[in-house]
């Protein structure tokens, strides 16, 4: 029996966390879909477009994921594309709670879909796309968090912040 996942998220921007978890999923699953959600009302920094454009970059090199952006309700997007699985990554005893109330709601949605969380590897347990996102705009380092190409584009929304304050 083929089973896919889908790893549903922001992805503002996709982190090494990210990554880890989705080249462990790629071992348990025979198809993993990334699937990116438009979400404005978290404001993200990069657009849907961006955001879909720097996961394909980061994860070209594993097989079987599919990378894709989507509007509406996450377990409407697993049945359209005949998803079994949602992942969700949890970080620490404190996204719990929430997940846990995420997967209890996408149940009463679609009880077709079941939800697998997986822990992220150690080094990674404290990376967040936010705090990325917050040392980036700081002038920090994030190269040990983000691959090379979120990085650049990082670095290029910073400069480009700056540049529009200066004006």
């Amino acid at each position: 029996m083929k089973i896919g996942a889908m790893y549903p998220g922001t992805f503002d921007p996709i982190t090494n966390g990210h990554y880890d978890l989705v080249r462990r999923a790629c071992r348990l699953f025979d198809r993993v879909v990334i699937a990116i959600a438009a979400n404005p009302g978290k404001a993200p920094m990069f657009s849907l477009d961006e955001r879909v454009a720097l996961a394909e970059a980061v994860l070209d090199d594993l097989d079987h994921v599919e990378v894709r952006g989507y509007e509406g309700l996450t377990v409407e997007f697993a049945r359209t594309h005949g998803l079994d699985v949602m992942l969700r990554g949890l970080r620490a005893v404190s996204d719990f709670e929430y997940e846990f109330q995420l997967a209890t709601m996408s149940r009463q949605l679609n009880e077709q879909v079941e939800t697998v969380f997986l822990t992220p590897t150690e080094k990674y347990a404290y990376i967040s796309s936010g705090l990325v996102r917050e040392i980036a705009m700081l002038g920090g380092d994030v190269s040990k968090f983000v691959h090379p190409r979120v990085e650049a584009e990082l670095c290029k929304r910073r400069q480009s912040m700056r540049g529009g304050e200066r004006g």
